[in-house]
């Protein structure tokens, strides 16, 4: 053989027996699940372009424009900005 020959790595994988994780006490109710739709994401990047490109615009006239161009129902993904409205919220004030 010419050069150096690589060290093998031996890795054994042992299977571990875990329990099960604690139940955690509900503090609230879950939401209701809304139908997600691929194009909600692509709706708030385009809303947050829009925005930056005009800021002189509202948020909800901008909004609805992407929205009406995107053909999604404007109730619908209001529903799904409510439900995330928390973790959206916190993205807000990171700025």
């Amino acid at each position: 053989m010419r050069g150096r020959q690589r060290v093998k790595t031996v890795v054994d994988l042992v299977e571990t027996t875990e329990a099960a994780p604690a139940a955690r006490p509900a503090t609230a109710p879950p939401a209701p699940p809304v139908d997600v739709d691929p194009l909600y994401g692509v709706a708030l990047l385009k809303t947050a372009f829009e925005l930056k490109r005009r800021p002189e615009g509202s948020v909800d006239e901008v909004l609805s424009g992407v929205l009406a161009r995107l053909r999604i129902d404007e109730d619908a993904f209001r529903a799904f900005l409510a439900q995330q409205g928390g973790l959206l919220a916190a993205l807000g004030q990171k700025r």
